[in-house]
């Protein structure tokens, strides 16, 4: 660890007046977790983690198994802007390790932390920039709009303009940059892009960023939900991922000087090829909820339904956007089947896994989908050789099950839990939409 990060965030808490540091971790399932310990134990935190009885976190560990440290992440350190500036509270990430100090099969920012020293093993560092979506509604059990303002419009009944800004000035005090919000195209749907940074840091922004939204919600008297399809009518809600690699030298890879029409490398290309030959694999991480797979069946033209790439289409599960002449650092994919209920660190962990994959193994890009190949029947779709999306979460689950990849990827601590947890909830949820089950996602998500 930065010995040089871990004093300034100590100096930073005397100078500050912080009394309590909240130490913060996700679970399998992507649900922050935290607890909070005074300034004095701080420091011992750094050189020797603070223990906690992991039995009580869902998927962690068994009672005979239950002693759990958290290792603070100095370089995550943030002083918590909605909290009193006397007698304040910070955040910091951890790091979840065994009693013997070992990272923890479990833990998903170690899951992401293995993947990415893969990547880097080979030359490559992830670099992500994320767009989520959002609605919000007068309570957790309310499914109700509060506005009928479209996508991008300029109206005085936005409701929630001063909401939005209020979120981005808190995120911003918490070194999230905010790229630009909007209102989305559903009645009540929000929209914020996060300004890049590498997969790790950028998991960490979306975690930080889910949390604060909902917390801005509370404060104004709403609530901000994450539920990938919540009315009936309106448009679904995803979680879109701007990926790119940059080698050691911070030269984008992505980027291909003789491809004129793409302006991609091959390596961006094989990348591709991996994301999408995987894409059945992954789809119960990118879309992990029986609500997930009502945006994907009902969500219109703009949700993908088949493992497919495209120039500008955002019906494909990729999407390459439109190159600016001498931006080639901003050479990127953009993968638009993950919605904002999945984990972030396990999504950039399998989508990385099968990146790489494709580019070890130089796997070929199936033909581009255009406008026109989209307007085909799904039997034609099939025929011509794309890859359906589940349509299920039992469907995406029965593939990740059977799927040796993802054990690999993932470790086999968060496979297994996963797969039984969202078993577990497929079971409960399989019917359609119900006022339970609205109810139950409206106040988990």
């Amino acid at each position: 660890m930065n010995q040089q990060n871990i004093d300034y965030v100590l100096r930073s808490v005397e100078q500050r007046d912080i009394r309590f540091v909240r130490l913060w971790f996700v679970d399998i399932l992507g649900r922050l977790k935290n607890f909070a310990i005074s300034p004095e134990d701080l420091e011992v935190a750094f050189e020797e983690g603070i223990g906690f009885d992991g039995s009580a976190i869902e998927g962690f560990a068994t009672p005979e198994e239950a002693d759990m440290l958290a290792f603070p992440d100095a370089s995550t350190f943030q002083i918590l802007p909605w909290r009193p500036s006397h007698n304040g509270v910070a955040r910091v990430f951890c790091d979840v390790c065994t009693p013997d100090r070992k990272p923890f099969a479990g833990d998903p920012r170690d899951a992401l932390r293995r993947m990415f020293y893969k990547a880097e093993k080979a030359g490559y560092l992830l670099n992500v920039g994320a767009e989520l979506e959002y609605y919000y509604f007068p309570d957790e059990h309310t499914p109700d709009p509060l506005d009928n303002v479209g996508y991008f419009d300029l109206s005085v009944s936005d409701a929630a303009r001063d909401l939005r800004r209020n979120t981005v000035l808190t995120l911003e005090k918490m070194s999230v940059p905010v790229e630009y919000t909007f209102h989305a195209a559903g009645r009540s749907q929000h929209g914020m892009s996060l300004r890049h940074a590498e997969a790790l840091s950028m998991s960490d922004a979306i975690t930080t960023a889910k949390l604060i939204i909902k917390q801005q919600a509370y404060e104004s008297g709403c609530h901000a939900s994450f539920m990938p399809k919540p009315l009936a009518g309106e448009d679904g809600s995803a979680m879109f991922l701007h990926q790119s690699l940059f080698d050691h030298d911070g030269n984008n890879v992505f980027w291909g000087e003789d491809d004129e029409k793409y302006h991609l490398s091959d390596i961006a290309k094989h990348y591709m090829a991996g994301i999408l030959a995987h894409a059945r694999e992954i789809s119960a991480i990118t879309n992990p909820t029986v609500n997930s797979y009502k945006r994907i069946t009902t969500g219109g033209d703009s949700v993908p339904q088949y493992a497919t790439w495209g120039l500008r289409n955002r019906a494909s599960m990729v999407r390459i956007p439109v190159y600016k002449p001498g931006k080639q650092l901003s050479t990127r994919i953009e993968l638009r089947s993950p919605d904002p209920m999945a984990n972030p660190y396990l999504v950039n962990a399998v989508t990385l896994a099968a990146g790489l994959d494709g580019i070890e193994r130089k796997l070929e890009l199936p033909p581009e989908a255009t406008a026109e190949t989209l307007k085909l029947t799904d039997r034609q779709m099939v025929e011509a050789g794309y890859t359906p999306l589940p349509r299920s979460l039992k469907e995406a689950l029965d593939v990740f099950e059977d799927s040796q990849f993802m054990k690999d990827a993932l470790g086999e601590h968060i496979h297994s839990f996963f797969l039984k947890k969202k078993r577990d909830e497929w079971h409960k949820f399989e019917s359609t939409i119900t006022e339970w089950e609205i109810k139950h996602y409206l106040a988990n998500s």
